[in-house]
């Protein structure tokens, strides 16, 4: 950000006005500035002299204009479409609404009256700037234009829209015209929702209408309606982007596709299913953009992060990622995964779909119409020469049985199951047919995983808790934050989420209760005593009180002990 010789404001003289930096300090950016011809203002921020924000007050106070947080700032969809996403990217100007017949343009250099007068004369209104930070303005302009592509894609559907007895064969004919609306429409779909880390999108079919929502942060959002007369086409389209039967209506499908969204490749499992008003559709985005906290340790707080890294230790056993669906599972086997993997042995997985491509490792898709179940592959992948094997999810006592024995066999294997907590892995696998004296042998962990939503740091309120709440805890909590909502977090009061975890490790003590039957709760009280493991409530109560969640999250996840 700086003032062009015609103008009278130099961004240098103010900040040395405002006391940001010395005479010093300015003739030492100048200097660089001739070095790099870089702008005076980025150098400034790049030194560390001042931050950017202080410039944007600076200049603010100096001509007159506002300072906006864009993170909550309502952007109006509308004022975006008045130029082209283009424009916007290369001026870094982001329409954002309209104020009495005056488009109001959210820019990083106000001084840049050549491009802000092409923003004029291309929207063909007045317009007035506010000043925002350069990293907000470029996450406006990708989140703000994905959701206009996405609108007018569906608008141009809608309008398009023939009778789907007539269009559904004739979809997969190419690019032609009449298509192009439906491919649009789709491709915009799936654009917003990796914008979005959205994890799943549904498609739900009704009387009159067509209702998209999307999952963000483990809720569904209510994102755009289409016409009915659109919802043979788009069915068609996904199934063939699926490889699904177009022409079978009456029972359930499943398929997946892979799609190029902003130069990532997304896998993307598909579920179809028969309602009473036509086929809904689920499409899951397997995608790896989400933001992990703690990334460095599994998303794992320490003390569990070093229990897991002495199971991985293990020469062989079995390693047990447990919770239900949408808890993360899947994530944190691939983190783990990825750390063996620097190690000289052979890792094979069987799994259901291969979610994320990962180097030196060797990957098997299950396939049950070619007769590739988890229990077939597993059984090929023993041939294999393995040292450690992954398995996507125990689903039957066949698949338990051979892990079972390949881990007593001299195999690591680390698979998913589907239990309340960590204890219950014990129990969930003698249930499915295996022998406690071969268990307490073979397995060495189990960690219980859950997803709790982070409260949107921006609409929060401290309100400390309720009798209830308090009787939950077992304490009182003061700074206690409850969700409210705001334009940031969609109105849902979230953004983000965070794993807890309950890391139970079978030492000698554990092997000893599994192999005389023990029950669960005789084994979690040993693991607390005299292992310190700290439950999944214990885990969310810190994350509350810390003010990272609420109370109402932690509910969801724990029961009252």
């Amino acid at each position: 950000m700086e003032a062009s010789s015609s103008t009278k404001i130099r961004i240098g003289d103010l900040m040395v006005a405002a006391g940001y930096i010395d005479q010093a300090q300015l003739a030492d950016a100048l200097q660089a500035q001739k070095e790099s011809k870089k702008r005076l203002g980025e150098i400034l921020v790049e030194k560390g002299y001042v931050t950017e924000m202080q410039m944007l007050y600076t200049l603010g106070s100096r001509m007159g204009l506002e300072v906006v947080d864009l993170s909550t700032y309502p952007v109006d969809s509308n004022a975006v479409k008045t130029i082209p996403s283009q424009m916007a990217s290369s001026y870094l100007m982001l329409p954002v609404a309209f104020r009495e017949g005056t488009l109001i343009v959210a820019v990083n250099d106000p001084l840049d009256f050549i491009n802000i007068e092409d923003v004029r004369q291309t929207s063909g209104m007045n317009v007035e700037t506010v000043l925002a930070e350069r990293s907000a303005i470029e996450n406006a302009i990708n989140y703000y234009y994905a959701e206009v592509q996405t609108k007018k894609a569906a608008q141009s559907a809608n309008e398009s829209a023939i009778s789907s007895e007539i269009r559904e064969m004739i979809i997969d004919a190419g690019a032609g015209a009449d298509d192009a609306p439906i491919i649009n429409l789709v491709n915009s779909l799936m654009d917003k929702a990796y914008q979005d880390n959205a994890s799943d999108v549904h498609i739900e079919p009704f009387e009159k209408e067509i209702h998209v929502r999307l999952r963000m942060d483990g809720a569904l959002i209510d994102y755009m309606t289409l016409q009915k007369n659109v919802q043979g086409s788009l069915i068609a389209r996904i199934k063939i982007m699926s490889e699904l039967d177009i022409a079978e209506k009456r029972i359930p499908q499943d398929g997946h596709f892979r799609i190029k969204i902003r130069d990532q490749i997304v896998n993307v499992r598909v579920s179809v299913i028969p309602t009473v008003f036509g086929e809904k559709v689920v499409m899951r985005i397997l995608a790896g953009n989400s933001k992990i906290d703690n990334a460095e340790t599994f998303g794992m707080e320490r003390d569990n992060y070093e229990k897991v890294a002495r199971m991985l230790k293990s020469p062989n056993g079995l390693v047990y990622i447990t919770g239900p669906t949408g808890s993360g599972k899947t994530t944190t086997l691939y983190m783990l995964l990825a750390s063996l993997a620097d190690r000289q042995v052979n890792i094979a997985t069987i799994e259901d779909p291969v979610e994320k491509n990962l180097n030196r490792l060797n990957q098997v898709q299950v396939h049950p119409t070619a007769g590739l179940t988890f229990d077939v592959g597993l059984r090929a992948l023993l041939r294999q020469d393995p040292d450690i094997i992954m398995v996507g999810e125990t689903r039957d006592s066949e698949t338990a049985s051979i892990s079972l024995r390949a881990a007593i066999t001299g195999h690591l294997v680390l698979s998913t199951l589907h239990t309340n907590d960590a204890v219950s892995t014990i129990i969930r696998l003698i249930d499915m047919g295996a022998e406690p004296y071969l268990l307490s042998s073979a397995l060495v962990g189990s960690v219980a995983q859950r997803l709790m939503r982070k409260v949107c740091p921006h609409c929060s309120r401290v309100t400390g808790l309720d009798e209830y709440q308090r009787a939950f805890a077992g304490r009182d909590m003061p700074n206690a934050r409850t969700a409210v909502g705001c334009a940031k977090c969609h109105g849902t009061g979230y953004s983000g989420r965070i794993a807890v975890h309950e890391v139970l490790y079978v030492d000698r003590g554990v092997r000893k209760l599994i192999s005389e039957g023990a029950t669960a709760d005789e084994i979690k009280k040993y693991a607390i005593e005299n292992q310190g493991m700290k439950t999944l409530k214990q885990a969310g109560l810190e994350l509350v009180e810390k003010g990272i969640t609420t109370m109402d999250e932690l509910e969801k996840i724990a029961y009252n002990e």
